[in-house]
């Protein structure tokens, strides 16, 4: 088995050495990510179906995006981005990693049930800070009243951000990568039983819609956080509440976290600056929300696949000594992100108004909807292979426990997007909030790349890099074209209702196949690697 792995990662151009599963990782994370994101977009349909854009919708989005925003900083953004290396370390030292995960368990979940507590009783703080636009309105009040009840949802997900660090560093990826799809299952199932219950069309009927998708929230942090407790449970790391106690090995995690915290969650430290200039216009929140599903869908399949999986193999690697091993784990990371990223980017730009109409424009959400929200997933796509990019270049940083220079980063990637998006938003109204974290997400990876020059030939991009990626290009630029082609060609059968499902699957589908016939053909890749590694 092990001559198997090893034969599969030569392949990919890693070296001959022990086998570290990256590339069957990063699919097993990219498999589940993809299942959770389709049952986001289900959840997400009956939400736009059932609320449209009216003030429940948008109050709702406010109170559920208020624990996600600062998930980031306690968890993926800067917590785990600190703990995986540390953890990974020890596990290759076998130097107490049980010890280590049992503290820094006990530690996040004390200052996280205080921020908690303060959290709820300072909502309406919260909410201003999120969404000063809804001042004085009905948003206002309803979104104080469903981030009260959704915040404790910060609690679990944090913890189980942390179990699934331990378990991504022991090479486990299957229940961490999973468990999000419970919560999507659990918001379909509460709109479901609401639905029954209340007449859905009326003001009232929604405000109840909106209460039951709150409590769903919590319910569904509890539901992952036990998924993931278990199966780390089942790999020996049984971690437990306890009383939190300062050892010098959490201060040190803290110091690099507390930097890590604006480099890690700066997309969402954007998108809060997006949401405050969206909160101004009627309905805004509500088209971004849905444009940011659409990018988020092969955003998450693939950047967040890779993230999860390249960190804790970069800190292995470093640990072992393997600088070689490590710049080609980066660049085939990276030769696959943007190989599956880039079309999906001119996908977005080419045809958004067919992807946003079919999937949708129902119910309560409009035609002129569909337009506002289109305009912005194209926006949004430009700025998709960057986004992507920044999952590959940051755990070069974060293996080596530099979390000071991405913190600087940050810092003026966040001052470009508040001028870009405040500046621009009195004369382009809402899209001004997209075109700035597009922008920002180029520059992100421009700070990030120079930043790489001192680390030597370990974070360059090799020649087999850059010989495939313009050949990647090419091949997503014939895409758009025919995809651009075919859209016109086929404009008729998406205003029918019967067929513009089967419409929008056939141009799916020309997509996907014109992208890897030509991707295949002009040599950007090799479908082999792809149909190997699925197998394994």
């Amino acid at each position: 088995m092990r001559e198997n792995w090893t034969k599969v990662f030569e392949n990919f151009g890693v070296p001959r050495m022990k086998p570290i599963r990256l590339m069957a990782g990063f699919f097993t994370v990219g498999i589940w990510t993809l299942l959770s994101r389709v049952m986001g977009f289900v959840r997400d349909i009956m939400i736009a179906a059932y609320l449209g854009t009216g003030p429940v919708a948008e109050a709702f989005l406010v109170a559920f995006s208020l624990p996600n925003l600062f998930r980031r900083f306690f968890a993926e953004g800067a917590f785990n981005m600190a703990f995986v290396p540390m953890f990974s370390k020890k596990l290759e030292a076998d130097d107490n990693p049980h010890r280590f995960a049992q503290d820094a368990f006990v530690g996040l979940g004390s200052i996280l049930t205080v921020f908690t507590v303060i959290g709820v009783i300072f909502m309406p703080a919260l909410v201003t800070l999120m969404a000063s636009g809804f001042l004085g309105s009905e948003r206002f009040d309803l979104a104080v009243y469903y981030g009260r009840i959704a915040f404790p949802y910060i609690l679990f997900i944090s913890l189980s951000a942390l179990l699934s660090g331990v378990l991504n560093a022991t090479g486990r990826f299957t229940a961490a990568a999973g468990a999000p799809v419970l919560l999507n299952l659990i918001f379909i199932a509460a709109l479901l039983i609401a639905a029954r219950w209340y007449d859905f069309s009326g003001t009232g009927g929604q405000v109840y819609l909106g209460q039951a998708l709150a409590y769903a929230v919590p319910v569904a942090g509890i539901a992952q956080l036990a998924v993931v407790w278990f199966a780390a449970k089942r790999a020996g790391f049984a971690l437990r509440i306890g009383r939190p106690r300062m050892t010098p090995e959490l201060k040190r995690l803290a110091m690099i976290a507390a930097p890590a915290a604006l480099a890690g969650g700066v997309v969402q430290i954007n998108l809060l600056v997006g949401r405050q200039v969206a909160s101004f216009f009627d309905g805004a929140v509500a088209w971004l929300n849905y444009a940011d599903r659409l990018y988020q869908l092969p955003l998450g399949v693939v950047g967040i696949a890779i993230g999860v999986v390249l960190l804790p193999d970069l800190s292995r690697r470093l640990r072992a000594g393997d600088e070689a091993g490590g710049r080609d784990a980066f660049n085939r990371a990276s030769e696959i992100s943007l190989a599956l990223t880039i079309p999906a980017a001119v996908a977005l730009m080419v045809i958004p108004l067919p992807l946003v109409s079919v999937l949708f424009e129902r119910g309560a959400f409009t035609s002129d909807d569909t337009a506002a929200t289109a305009l912005a997933v194209a926006i949004y796509g430009l700025g998709l292979p960057a986004f992507v990019l920044q999952k590959t270049l940051q755990p070069l940083f974060f293996a080596r426990e530099d979390t000071k220079r991405p913190f600087y980063y940050a810092l003026a990637a966040m001052a470009l997007n508040a001028g870009l998006a405040i500046g621009l938003s009195p004369v382009i109204g809402f899209s001004a909030a997209a075109i700035g974290t597009t922008i920002t997400g180029w520059a992100m990876v421009l700070l990030l790349w120079r930043g790489t020059k001192t680390m030597g030939d370990a974070a360059k991009f090799d020649a087999r890099f850059k010989r495939r990626l313009a050949r990647i290009v090419l091949a997503a630029l014939g895409m758009g074209a025919i995809l651009m082609i075919l859209s016109i060609t086929m404009k008729p059968f998406f205003a029918v209702p019967t067929l513009r499902y089967v419409a929008l699957l056939g141009l799916v589908l020309a997509g996907i196949i014109s992208y890897f016939g030509i991707g295949q053909l002009i040599g950007a890749f090799k479908l082999s690697e792809f149909r190997r590694n699925m197998r394994r």
